[in-house]
């Protein structure tokens, strides 16, 4: 009882900030105590290649190095479970709303970063990482961001699917469009799709069936608090090895933070709010609408690091690793924003609606 209260004020952020800020301090704390920067970290696809081939050895940066493909999974696997084929279906033949994403994210986006890049950054390589963190839409959080906000999951799921395929082909051609000569292995991006994407997808279909096999939907529902305690459990965890992972850098050189914060969050809400209205103005539903804005919204950092470790100078990479360290507080609050707004932007309360079952519950 007390524990669906709970979980129930968390989906309802009455408690979520208070828990974000939480983790967040603790990861600068460990950040500092460990001196995380001086480990030379394993990226997290050659630590599971590792694992897979038996070279694995254990140590606080390799452990460390997991920590953001764990989090992740605990935060994708839940949405997944809510994953319906015949509601894939329904998404591929929503052409309006797959046209306004791929406007957003692949004839907007890249170059109101740059925009906002040449305004607000003059170092070079800073203004290189921000730059190069514009450049490919998430393929991953936006799909839990689209989930908390009550949105459309499976057309979000869509969608992701759709963006990873297209970044893999026009990542090359913005990168040296937009920065310059930039050489690195595109099938980085293929791995990160599989990783993030594909495990956690693979696993909530085979589980939604498995349930809804032997239980029906009541059995799901029953599993539901469950899966919202994993997935709220792995934001949080994921929160503290994100800023565990700069937390000494965070307090030594806080300039680049807020250096870098400041057009990345212009970035998001302009985003974000914009492609939100367009939503609205065109006369899609609110899950349809949310769904649209944060996959236009979100950035997808694995890919930026990945290719700014390879490509670039270590200051570069700095500048993508601060990334996500400003991107989810924003997009946890654009959440927020989102589900406030619904009555007014689109007259209808889908979710407040989502949540009273839970509320019922836990009463």
């Amino acid at each position: 009882m007390n524990t669906n209260k709970l979980l129930t004020r968390l989906e309802d952020f009455r408690l979520l900030p208070f828990f974000v800020v939480f983790s967040m301090a603790v990861g600068i704390a460990i950040g500092k105590g460990l001196n995380i920067s001086d480990f030379a970290l394993t990226p997290p696809i050659d630590a599971l290649k590792a694992i897979v081939g038996g070279t694995f050895v254990l140590s606080v940066p390799n452990a460390i190095s997991l920590g953001v493909p764990i989090g992740l999974f605990m935060m994708m696997y839940p949405a997944m479970t809510n994953v319906r084929l015949d509601e894939i279906g329904q998404a591929f033949r929503s052409p309006r709303q797959l046209a306004t994403v791929l406007v957003f994210n692949f004839l907007i986006a890249p170059f109101l970063m740059l925009l906002l890049a040449n305004i607000f950054v003059p170092d070079p390589e800073l203004h290189t990482g921000l730059v190069l963190y514009g450049l490919a839409p998430c393929i991953a959080m936006v799909i839990i961001f689209t989930y908390l906000a009550k949105g459309n999951t499976p057309m979000a799921l869509v969608f992701v699917a759709l963006n990873s395929v297209i970044q893999m082909l026009l990542i090359p051609v913005y990168a040296r469009l937009l920065i310059g000569n930039v050489e690195f292995d595109v099938w980085v991006v293929a791995e990160s799709v599989v990783l993030y994407l594909g495990l956690p997808l693979v696993a909530g279909v085979l589980t939604r069936q498995l349930v809804t096999r032997r239980g029906g939907e009541a059995a799901m529902d029953r599993l539901k608090p469950t899966l919202n305690a994993l997935s709220i459990l792995g934001l949080l965890f994921t929160l503290i090895v994100m800023f565990s992972l700069k937390g000494d850098l965070i307090l030594a050189r806080p300039a680049i933070v807020i250096e870098m914060a400041i057009p990345m969050t212009l970035f998001f809400i302009i985003m974000f709010f914009v492609v939100l209205v367009t939503g609205a103005r065109l006369g899609f539903n609110y899950r349809d609408a949310v769904a649209v804005a944060f996959n236009s919204t979100g950035r997808d950092f694995e890919i930026a690091i990945a290719i700014a470790i390879t490509a670039f100078s270590p200051t570069v990479a700095l500048a993508t690793v601060v990334g996500p360290l400003i991107e989810v507080p924003v997009m946890l609050t654009l959440v927020w924003a989102a589900m406030r707004l619904e009555k007014r932007l689109f007259g209808t309360e889908t979710a407040k609606a989502s949540a009273a079952p839970a509320l019922v519950k836990a009463g």
